[in-house]
């Protein structure tokens, strides 16, 4: 019986969560099930990250059953619990379509009480990936660092209370911001995440090359002393600190995780209260004061681009970079991985100069599948376009509207690339090379764009193709890519031949060799591509409206 169907004057008793935890897990089962049902694309792409994960787990769970015995091992460990226990945190703002139970605001309008619906929304947390890789971690680290029977047991309560305080965790973050993650703007934070990834794989990285270089596990053990009172790295640390005989210590440890469980229950008990019970506002817009704006005319650094269609199509594009979130998150990825990647290799001492050729290849991407950027809106781009040489003239400017980032982008990377290394005599010639490599993207970006055109959905932040035009995106991005190499050949060629020949005074000739070169086959690709795309206008506009 449901509050709708009680008499009047009756009490309805609140649905017992036992009763609901299985309803919820086959809710769970169910979503997961027709998910995989709509495509075999998405029934390979999971299958394929679940064996990605299991194989992943397998590996660390030999690493953590091959280090018992070792004396950091206990550091190891507790360091590896509070980095997965920050992963738990953050995904669910980086991610938030990624699982319908992230978002109860479904379930508002059903007669459930939260306390019961957030044992069962804990319950049906724990079927997937995610909660089986922590799992497996948690059964490794408890096998590394368990020795004697009273830690075994320790370690019992210490495997499911870690998966536990990982997934409350997540659940809390996400029910308090529900609203913001699914609303139109919230959805732009999820920009941030190729920025925070980018940072953090290659920081990741200098960080391990520096603890190998500092002798090992030894030197965080103060940091490790202190994230063992840290849930829920403190249930693990409890294990540890039972097998050394401190029974006490392990006591305390085991309760601060418990303690740390409650407490994130509680928070999201109370987020949820809030959420089913407050009306959302999220949506409701402040209306613009009239007379703000004082005409269609361009003011600031618009206001400098010529009159046209080429000073009209450079402000569409730069406003897509600003605006749109998929765009926005593309550009915000490779500007921050085309600057880490080599000033991080310079700094560790053993990179090249020549790395700084990255930064001009990763923001030439985005020359690729240039119609697609424009999803179903692309209809009114090509009514303007009637003949190759208005074809010409869209994608010259959506070149310059990319030249106008990429250009002072690629000088800044390497000159400060050339300034951590110090190797200022290979910076015209490394310049000279990534205008090369610049130019070529763009010309084989054009063709591409005219040739493969794919469509980019607007659900998902990192949904980057609609089921069915993978292979299109594939022979687009790698196609281009490998014709870029080759176009660029004889900047290439050159290059090696004033190495290879001792010839290092005229390697500044490459500057203007580069720059010159890369402006002619960058002229010549949109040159060629023109036409073809003048002629294939109605398959482009079918291509990139699928979204």
């Amino acid at each position: 019986m449901t509050v709708l169907d009680a008499p009047a004057g009756t009490t309805v008793p609140a649905v017992r969560g036992r009763g609901l935890v299985p309803v919820f897990v086959r809710l769970k089962l169910s979503l997961l099930r027709n998910g995989l049902r709509q495509s075999s694309g998405r029934r390979a792409a999971y299958i394929a990250s679940l064996v990605a994960a299991l194989l992943l787990a397998a590996g660390q769970v030999t690493g953590l059953v091959l280090l018992r015995g070792h004396a950091q091992a206990g550091t190891l460990v507790v360091l590896l619990a509070v980095v997965v226990a920050v992963g738990w945190a953050v995904m669910p703002l980086f991610f938030p379509s990624g699982d319908e139970t992230l978002d109860p605001s479904r379930l508002v309008m059903l007669p459930l009480r939260p306390r019961p619906l957030i044992g069962a929304l804990l319950a049906a947390s724990l079927i997937g990936i995610g909660p089986l890789f922590t799992l497996a971690l948690a059964v490794g680290s408890v096998i590394a660092v368990a020795h004697g029977t009273v830690a075994a047991v320790f370690g019992v309560v210490a495997v499911p209370l870690t998966l536990l305080v990982c997934v409350a965790l997540a659940r809390s973050v996400a029910t308090a911001n529900v609203r913001l993650l699914t609303s139109r703007k919230g959805r732009d934070l999820a920009v941030l995440s190729g920025l925070v990834i980018a940072v953090g794989i290659q920081f990741v990285n200098f960080g391990a090359q520096r603890l190998g270089a500092a002798g090992g596990l030894s030197s965080l053990e103060p940091a490790a002393d202190l994230v063992r009172w840290l849930p829920p790295a403190s249930a693990l640390g409890a294990v540890g600190s039972a097998s050394d005989g401190a029974y006490g210590t392990a006591l305390a440890q085991l309760l601060v995780s418990l303690l740390a469980l409650g407490v994130l229950m509680g928070l999201w008990q109370r987020s949820l209260v809030k959420l089913m019970t407050s009306p959302d506002g999220s949506t409701i817009a402040a209306a613009e004061p009239s007379g703000t704006r004082s005409g269609p005319g361009r003011t600031g650094f618009f206001g400098m681009l010529p009159e046209g269609r080429t000073g009209t199509v450079v402000e569409r594009s730069l406003r897509y970079v600003v605006r749109d979130p998929k765009t926005k998150a593309s550009w915000v990825t490779a500007l921050a991985i085309g600057l880490i990647v080599p000033v991080l290799n310079a700094a560790q001492g053993a990179g090249s100069l020549y790395v700084a050729c990255f930064a001009a290849g990763m923001l030439g991407m985005q020359m690729y599948n240039q119609f697609g950027q424009d999803t179903s809106a692309f209809w009114m781009v090509a009514l303007t376009i009637s003949s190759a040489r208005d074809a010409y003239a869209e994608l010259r400017a959506r070149a310059l509207a990319l030249l106008l980032i990429t250009l002072p982008y690629t000088v800044l990377v390497t000159v400060v690339t050339a300034a951590v290394l110090g190797d200022w005599a290979a910076l015209p010639g490394v310049m000279g090379l990534s205008f090369a490599l610049l130019g070529a993207i763009l010309a084989t970006g054009a063709v591409a764009s005219a040739l493969f055109p794919y469509s980019i959905p607007q659900d998902g932040a990192f949904k980057n193709v609609v089921p069915g035009q993978a292979g299109l995106a594939w022979i687009s991005i790698l196609g281009g890519m490998v014709s870029a190499a080759v176009l660029s050949a004889p900047v290439i060629g050159l290059t090696v031949w004033l190495h290879l020949g001792g010839r290092h005074d005229w390697l500044w000739l490459l500057l203007p060799v580069g720059a010159v070169y890369g402006t002619f086959i960058g002229w010549l690709g949109v040159r060629l591509a023109a036409p073809r795309t003048a002629d294939r206008l109605p398959e482009i506009l079918t291509a990139v409206s699928k979204g």
